[in-house]
């Protein structure tokens, strides 16, 4: 008898398994393989504006040739051209700074919301994300408002007596920051919020009574406690950084060197499909492959301790 209800309990756990992987395979690894297939394509007047293109109607012997004239000639091109090197070290450049940015940021916005009183924590957690509900390019645009030359800080500063003349932040790297810090910041709170409030408040009350102090007793306790939470707003800030595209368009300048950007350039300035997508091949793996390494040494560590 408990073996016939095991099996259906397996066959459900399957099957809720199955569905995520499902949806990657249709979402993430169908689409992926297309864009890898182009990046291997060549350019071409034509629509779409690549060849080969698989005429599955043509037969095996037809979609084996088209096979063979694929080729590496776009990365090739890519670790040659030292614009693509410099876009992507300047996006990574950007990305791990913003995220340590919004890092000092955003870990004292999440500790002070975890220790307010708990009838407080609702509406704190509604004004981290209320920003969402207002359009991502609105609230960049408006960013435009406030840093030109003519715009509400400079004014600002102006009247309070802190400047003589306009201070240039708009379309520099600087803006760029700005934009990034505060559209990303409610992804490293609320992770960290997370962490932080379910941390068991005994352990700072021991360190206490063992004469620990609070600074002290913040980098024992609180701060490895809360590091999965710090990771997973790292990883939510860090990613999407890389490959933004609409702040550094519409903050930065014209020596704003960012991936998403030169992307954008190749796909719809250039039409050069096959380059931009081997771009974003080379960006994806970028980002991928050190957080499965990450991943891995974390449940190697994980199997170590246990």
């Amino acid at each position: 008898m408990a073996e016939q209800t095991r099996k259906p309990l397996i066959k459900s756990k399957s099957l809720v398994v199955l569905v995520p992987y499902l949806w990657l395979l249709v979402f993430f690894l169908a689409p992926f393989l297309i864009v890898l297939k182009i990046s291997l394509s060549q350019t071409a007047i034509a629509m779409p504006p690549y060849l080969p293109t698989f005429d599955l109607s043509a037969g095996i012997g037809a979609f084996v040739e088209s096979l063979r004239e694929l080729s590496l000639d776009n990365y090739a091109f890519l670790a040659s051209d030292s614009l693509y090197i410099k876009s992507y070290l300047s996006s990574l450049k950007i990305a791990l700074v913003s995220t340590f940015i919004v890092l000092l940021i955003g870990y004292p916005i999440a500790y002070g919301m975890a220790r307010s009183p708990k009838a407080w924590r609702p509406t704190l957690v509604m004004l981290i994300i209320l920003p969402f509900w207002t359009s991502f390019l609105i609230r960049v645009y408006a960013w435009i408002g406030i840093l030109s030359r003519e715009g509400l800080l400079n004014t600002f500063l102006s009247w309070i007596g802190l400047i003589d003349s306009p201070l240039t932040i708009l379309s520099t790297n600087v803006a760029v920051y700005i934009g990034i810090v505060y559209s990303y910041l409610p992804f490293m709170v609320l992770p960290l919020y997370a962490a932080l409030e379910k941390m068991d408040e005994s352990l700072l009350e021991a360190a206490a009574d063992l004469g620990s102090p609070p600074f002290k007793t913040f980098w024992v306790v609180t701060f490895p406690l809360s590091l999965p939470g710090v990771i997973a707003g790292c990883f939510l800030v860090f990613i999407p950084a890389v490959g933004e595209f609409v702040i550094p368009d519409l903050l930065g300048g014209s020596e704003t060197l960012m991936i998403g950007k030169t992307l954008w350039a190749e796909f719809f300035s250039n039409r050069d499909w096959p380059l931009a997508s081997s771009v974003a091949v080379v960006l994806l793996l970028i980002l991928v492959i050190p957080i499965v390494i990450f991943q891995n040494l974390q449940q190697r560590q994980q199997e170590r301790n246990a």
